[in-house]
């Protein structure tokens, strides 16, 4: 006779800034023993370990699966331990924008239906955006992102958030964090190169590489951008003053956010002379730089300033669970 296989178990990854312990413990637990699994593991991020370091811990104790509860810098954490091992990731939405859990039209305020999803839901694989940070100084490192990573102006806008009004609002804080920002907001300039393009030059206020593209309140950034396609969208702000920041917010709030959902308003879209306030492309890399260092972002957390970003994208390089029969037509 052979020896049974031990029963499978999961870990929960959270943040105890952002969730009800106790409660989302216990939910874990009993729908993991409904499921016939064995008791689940519980790992907290700290200031020091936003969730990767915790997450290999799990992986390494055999977790089946692994669940994460917590803002977008701490999803962005785990799938940096998770990419590429195969074991399924399910999201719990818990923080300020949960921009990859609204990008894949997850429920934000069910806790039970995603962790269930966990032992019965449906799998998709989701592409992982992996940024090598060159530094002045020489030294560099490598992070995922797997909503958006950017140089420039949006980093700028993160940094100046207030974090206790952030707290307070949520994501309308980072209105604050803008305004204050492009009040001293100066244009540089970029080499940048799509990978398999040519070199291209550049003065600008900022350049986003995204796996999605959707913000809060319905602002449809890259409308054409997938989680799941292979490729990562980029998208590059130029305005050269105050009417540029106009065409910018009319291409972002207006265009692609309402007009594009109606055929006539497509049509009027393709009529138009497009203006070159925003840039955009797509590829599965992208390789930029600029002297003097400029801020960078990944997923909202801060890295400093570089004077390199080298992406590239992992197609499908983290499973993540939905609920059964979720759909994903619109990803």
């Amino acid at each position: 006779m052979t020896e049974a296989a031990a029963p499978r178990h999961a870990a929960l990854v959270y943040n105890p800034i952002k969730v009800d312990a106790p409660t989302l413990r216990a939910l874990v637990a009993r729908l993991s023993a409904a499921a016939g699994w064995a008791a689940p593991s519980f790992h907290e991020t700290t200031v020091e370990d936003l969730g990767a370091g915790v997450t290999r811990q799990a992986l390494e104790a055999g977790a089946a699966a692994v669940l994460v509860a917590g803002g977008d810098g701490t999803v962005r954490a785990v799938v940096e331990s998770m990419s590429g091992t195969g074991v399924p990731l399910t999201i719990i939405p818990s923080g300020t924008g949960n921009l990859l859990a609204r990008n894949l039209l997850l429920p934000l305020t069910d806790p039970a239906t995603m962790v269930q999803a966990t032992f019965s839901g449906d799998q998709l694989a989701v592409d992982v955006g992996f940024a090598a940070i060159r530094r002045a100084d020489g030294t560099s490192e490598e992070r995922a992102f797997v909503v958006m990573g950017g140089m420039g102006l949006d980093a700028a806008m993160i940094a100046n958030t207030n974090g206790v009004l952030k707290k307070r609002v949520g994501w309308i804080a980072y209105v604050d964090g803008a305004a204050r920002s492009l009040a001293n907001a100066k244009p540089f300039r970029i080499m940048y190169q799509v990978a398999g393009r040519r070199l291209h030059s550049a003065r600008v206020q900022s350049i986003l590489i995204a796996n999605c593209g959707s913000l809060p309140a319905g602002l449809e950034l890259i409308p054409s951008a997938s989680v799941s396609d292979g490729e990562l969208d980029i998208a590059i702000f130029q305005p050269k003053n105050a009417l540029g920041w106009v065409l910018v917010w009319r291409r972002v709030a207006w265009d692609n956010s309402f007009l594009r959902r109606f055929r006539a308003g497509r049509q009027v879209l393709a009529l138009r002379t497009e203006d070159n306030s925003v840039l955009y492309a797509r590829g599965t890399g992208l390789d930029v730089a600029t002297d003097p260092a400029q801020p960078v972002q990944l997923d909202g957390d801060q890295f400093g300033q570089a004077i390199r970003l080298r992406c590239r994208v992992v197609a499908g390089g983290v499973t993540v669970m939905l609920p059964k029969g979720h759909d994903t037509a619109r990803l």
